[in-house]
């Protein structure tokens, strides 16, 4: 006995029995090890997968913004989208400005083309450009060098110039107002990004085409030599508030605001997919832990065995924990690969923003990360090592002496069934869903979820033995117990073998609540979706300017034509502007539109109770985005910049809006054309007289002489391409979704066959006294079903705690907007039948293959 445990003590003895215990274990049980492997790749793929596509759009969409800034060090803008040119000559002729380059920038519809949005057009005085943005000079056609200052020329990117199917010499016609302006496409722009949609032309030549003349965007300023630009970008922003207030905003290309502003945009969205997306990497770490777990059950005589012979305890922990790590290698590294397939093939096809429509107009290109692949692989590896510590720790501490009894196997699993960690973790995560967001994101929120899933998971032994025993006691009392040994055998086996039992049920229990979960909260998003836009849409007929864009309007005389339609009782008119009211932030939506000031209610969705107005006092109702973003309550004061000033609005109401996730702000149409003299107007409402119908009234718009540019809608029509952008938007989640059931299906099909596969001395032993095969296929069928049973029961109860979360913790402080919960019960039925029958014929499955050795050579071991 000496000699053998000095043999197992040596280093190459040890390495070559740890290589054996691990290629054997593969090769007896290949397709669990798969599966805990593919649960760890898909979930290392996936996260890594959208951490480089959001990389990579990100840092196009940064790349792009900044290129339109050339060479400039200070940057002046106003917080409405134009001002007036007067303040040009004082910032031209401040000291320590070398050159101030004018830009007018426009969103300029194209008539007859609906897709793709507005084009990008950039108004430059190509004299004072060349100092600062060189690269956005038009080049002309030869013999043409003056084009750059043709008040028809225009100038477009290779990528605008496909978009717009267009060629040199072409023409190209804009709206303005409900007028076209039509331009001659002079020449190209060469340096532009891959994928920048954008035209340049002069700017005196924009300024009177599209009606904006005295009216520019921003003002680039390039410094002399030597001068320090963060000194003059304080003196001259302290300068321009105090003889301006509220109307400037000055900055540098690409500073600190500019990111924020730049990153606010999507990373709610971004946070959460990724989140999403490691939901199958926490169910690889339970399929990590049933794994090991249930091979330690199984082989809980060999380890014994092994250290009797001298194998020590620490050896026998770095062994298992060996084997889990292989799992997790494995699987991270193919994930790793697999995720820099996925983002390459996701931005071919689907585009930086995979649909949401936050990255339009860019064609960013993957690029592999180090240190994103080394963080991901370490997590694909510590989910691994994670989910196979607990069964490590109790194979080495396991007594030899009472490991080589035969039908010790639940005494394996006694110490993961204590309850108050499990309870513990419960408490702390409902605690955790009182805590504010950190940094605008729902961290504890994502928290809380991780808590209840392992608390749940946890408790799931001792529910187990509750739930089985009450029944056992239950079926015992009944006559029919006598005369059913199937039923008696399964209960029995269920009330006694809880800590096999719990590991079995977790599997249900994280696949199904997770899938539930989120399939309440997209359903909840979609149906409050659907209901908000019933509520919104209570005309009759919704006409727009066709091409959407800054450049498009209703002028009043317009507007007074379609007022005397003989087919309208009631038109309702509004104005859509935007306004920046802080640098770092995207710019918030203003709506001014016909509001009942006595009924708030009838105008909009409203969050709450209105206030009433004060007297003399101007009113404003803000988003919910709007009032969280900003940190303002009903019956506070908000400073609106407007007509080159800012003005005091009272904040009558908060009002639900799903279309601006950065806020929106309405204000009484009256109320606005009395602060800034703007009389046009972007889409009106309409109601139909009586006897007249929707489509009279629709031919009627489109035979005004101003009706070829306008987009006319029915409610209907305007509701199904919003759910169809919705659908579009989520189409990553509704995949993610569909992952994790399926995932989840195998997890429990591994889970169910591995447990079955270990019992065949049981089997064995029950065919020594009478139990026939098809009467221990019945056991484990019914077993199957009890268990998948009971697991989606809790999972169901689970998966709407997790849902409450997601719902009224998560989703608020990710997009700042409420919304009602839906529980889509189709799919949740749907997926719970798919479960119960995969467990049930798993179950059936695996124990054909464990009876077919025969009941002797079953037992063999117990001799």
């Amino acid at each position: 006995m000496p000699e053998l445990s000095a043999q197992v003590e040596s280093p190459a003895t040890t390495r070559l029995l740890s290589r054996w215990l691990l290629l054997g274990e593969w090769r007896a049980h290949p397709v669990r090890a798969l599966v805990a492997i593919l649960a760890i790749a898909i979930g290392v793929s996936l996260g890594f997968a959208i951490h480089l596509i959001n990389a990579a759009a990100f840092n196009e969409f940064s790349t792009a913004v900044k290129s339109l800034s050339g060479q400039a060090d200070v940057q002046v803008a106003g917080r409405e989208a134009l001002f007036d040119e007067s303040i040009y000559p004082q910032l031209a002729q401040r000291d320590g400005v070398a050159v101030a380059s004018p830009v007018l920038e426009l969103q300029a519809g194209v008539a007859g083309k609906k897709d793709g949005g507005p084009l990008h057009i950039l108004a430059l005085d190509v004299f004072r450009a060349g100092f600062i943005s060189p690269d956005l000079i038009g080049a002309p056609a030869d013999g043409q060098p003056f084009d750059t200052l043709a008040d028809d020329a225009l100038f477009l990117s290779p990528a605008a110039l496909r978009w717009l199917a267009v060629a040199e010499g072409g023409q190209v016609a804009l709206q303005s107002g409900t007028g076209t302006v039509r331009l001659r496409v002079a020449g190209s722009l060469q340096r532009t990004r891959a994928g920048q949609r954008i035209a340049v032309m002069d700017i005196g030549a924009a300024q009177w085409r599209f009606n904006k003349l005295g009216k520019l965007s921003r003002i680039d300023l390039k410094l002399r030599q030597g001068v320090n630009r963060d000194a003059f970008q304080e003196d001259l922003s302290r300068a321009l508030e105090a003889q301006y207030p509220g109307r400037f905003q000055v900055g540098q290309p690409n500073d600190e605001n500019q990111n924020s502003r730049n990153n606010n945009l999507s990373r709610a969205y971004r946070v959460n997919l990724t989140v999403l997306a490691l939901v199958a990497l926490f169910t690889g770490a339970f399929l990590v832990f049933s794994t090991q777990a249930l091979s330690v059950i199984r082989r809980r005589g060999q380890f014994a065995l092994l250290r009797v012979l001298g194998m020590e305890r620490g050896q026998l922990l770095r062994q298992v924990l060996l084997e889990g790590a292989s799992l997790g290698v494995v699987g991270a590294a193919l994930g790793i690969v697999g995720g820099y397939a996925m983002a390459a093939v996701a931005l071919r096809f689907f585009g930086g923003d995979l649909g949401a429509g936050y990255f339009a107009g860019v064609q960013p290109q993957v690029q592999f990360t180090p240190v994103a692949a080394f963080v991901y692989f370490t997590l694909g590896l510590g989910v691994a090592l994670l989910g196979c510590a607990a069964p490590a720790l109790k194979a080495a501490r396991a007594a030899p002496a009472i490991a080589l009894k035969s039908g010790s196997e639940e005494v394996v699993t006694t110490r993961l069934a204590k309850t108050w960690p499990a309870l513990a973790c419960l408490l702390l995560a409902g605690a955790l869903t009182f805590l504010p967001p950190v940094f605008e994101l729902p961290l504890f929120g994502y928290l809380s979820i991780a808590l209840l899933l392992i608390g749940a998971i946890a408790l799931m032994p001792q529910l187990a033995a509750v739930v089985f025993r009450f029944l056992q006691r239950a079926w015992l009392r009944t006559d029919t117990s006598k005369h059913a040994p199937v039923r008696s055998l399964t209960l029995a086996r269920l009330a006694n073998a809880s800590g096999q039992a719990g590991i079995a049920l977790g599997g249900v229990l994280s696949s199904f609540s997770l899938m539930v979960a989120m399939a309440i909260m997209v359903s909840s998003f979609r149906v409050s979706v659907d209901d908000w836009l019933l509520q919104i849409l209570p005309a009759d007929v919704y006409a727009r300017t066709a091409a959407s864009g800054g450049t498009a309007g209703l002028n009043p005389r317009e507007q007074a034509s379609i007022t005397a339609l003989p087919e309208v009782a009631r038109v309702d008119f509004q104005r859509v502007r935007s306004l920046s009211l802080a640098p770092d932030r995207p710019n918030v939506i203003l709506l001014a539109r016909p509001i009942n000031l006595q009924d708030p209610g009838k105008s909009m969705v409203l969050v709450g109770d209105t206030l009433p107005v004060p007297t003399g006092r101007r009113s404003v109702w803000l988003s919910e985005a709007a009032a969280d973003l900003y940190n303002v309550k009903p019956g506070q004061q908000i400073a609106l910049p407007l007509a080159g000033g800012l003005h005091q609005f009272f904040v009558a109401g908060i009002w639900r809006d799903y279309a601006r996730s950065s806020g929106a702000i309405q204000m009484p149409l009256d109320d606005y054309r009395a602060l800034t003299g703007d009389l046009d107007v972007s889409d009106a409402a309409l109601w139909l007289a009586k006897d007249a119908t929707g489509d009279e009234l629709q031919q009627r718009l489109k035979s005004l002489p101003f009706g070829a540019s306008l987009e006319v809608s029915n409610p209907s029509a305007i509701r199904a391409l919003s759910l169809q952008i919705f659908d579009r938007s989520f189409a990553v989640t509704y995949l993610l979704e569909a992952i994790a059931i399926v995932i989840g299906l195998f997890g429990v099909a591994a889970t169910f066959s591995a447990q079955t596969l270990a019992r065949a001395r049981e089997f064995g032993m029950l065919r020594h006294v009478g139990v026939t095969r098809g009467q221990i296929l019945s056991i484990l069928a019914l077993e199957g079903g009890a268990l998948t049973a009971l697991g989606i029961a809790t999972g169901f109860v689970l998966g709407l705690l997790i849902s409450f979360v997601l719902v009224f913790i998560v989703n608020p402080q990710s997009f700042h907007w409420t919304m009602q919960l839906h529980l889509p019960w189709p799919l949740i039925a749907t997926v719970a039948g798919a479960l119960l029958t995969a467990a049930a014929a798993t179950a059936l499955i695996a124990g054909r293959q464990a009876l077919s050795a025969g009941p002797i050579r079953a037992v063999r071991e117990d001799w």
